[in-house]
């Protein structure tokens, strides 16, 4: 199934507003570039590439909103219809950046059509059409999901001497991704319910999951790998320059 088969409007929201204080790096992670194109700008074309991807917002860190807005408009024209300023926490900045998506003009929200959001990480640079299809479709059927991949290694719960104290089941244990999608309607109810309790949570189905909405994983992609630290680069570069060479997408 392709994005261009669910009768949904998609809006997305891309927060590229972290830090990334784990890079060790002068340049926000967003801006460097791999093979010679932004991280961030790799991201945004991603969903930009999408025809059915009918609007799209960039949330970017306080002052860099122009860096931002330039590179959308020299590698995505015409496609991402905002750049905002970034909160003081993720759910924050999901906010501003859903908060814009409402007021562009990318169609009628009240016109019978259902919408979802998707919200993705600008430091993922080279996730697949299939994969925003099956967290489209995640999103319809179930009104909250994310891309997930079982977990590979074994892993071990530890208290803060590193003692262990557990060891999960590895079949029970999958690594979450993005996109994380939402119908519209369940996204601002998980928003609303955080506002007033002041949970903070490290992703976005985590906020549903604290409203009391059920979060479904879908298949992701483990070549959707996140950009967080110097060692996931030459890795990145390697999977870059592959790809091209098989004439995929940058």
């Amino acid at each position: 199934m392709s994005v261009s088969d669910f009768p949904c409007r998609v809006l997305a929201v891309i927060p590229a507003a972290g830090t990334g204080s784990r890079m060790r790096s002068s340049v926000n992670k967003q801006f460097l570039a791999i093979d010679g194109v932004p991280v961030v700008a790799r991201t945004f074309c991603a969903f930009a590439d999408l025809d059915a991807v009918d609007a799209i917002v960039v949330v970017a860190s306080p002052g860099e909103e122009r860096r931002m807005l330039a590179l959308c408009e020299e590698y995505a024209p015409g496609r991402v219809n905002a750049v905002v300023t970034g909160g003081a926490t993720r759910q924050d900045s999901v906010r501003n950046g859903l908060e814009a998506l409402l007021e562009v003009d990318a169609g009628p929200i009240d016109s019978g059509i259902e919408t979802v959001v998707l919200i993705h990480d600008g430091a993922r640079p080279f996730v697949s059409p299939e994969v925003i299809a099956r967290c489209i479709e995640g999103a319809m059927r179930y009104g909250a999901c994310a891309a997930a991949v079982p977990v590979k290694d074994t892993v071990k719960v530890v208290d803060a001497e590193r003692r262990v104290l557990s060891t999960p089941d590895r079949a029970t244990l999958w690594a979450v991704q993005t996109p994380q999608a939402f119908r519209l309607s369940v996204l601002q109810k998980a928003l609303r319910h955080v506002a007033d309790s002041g949970f903070a949570g490290t992703d976005d189905t985590s906020l549903a999951e604290e409203a009391g909405i059920p979060v479904h994983l879908v298949e992701g992609d483990y070549a959707n790998l996140k950009i967080t630290t110097p060692e996931d680069l030459p890795a990145a570069e390697l999977y870059a320059l592959g790809r091209k060479r098989a004439g995929g997408r940058r």
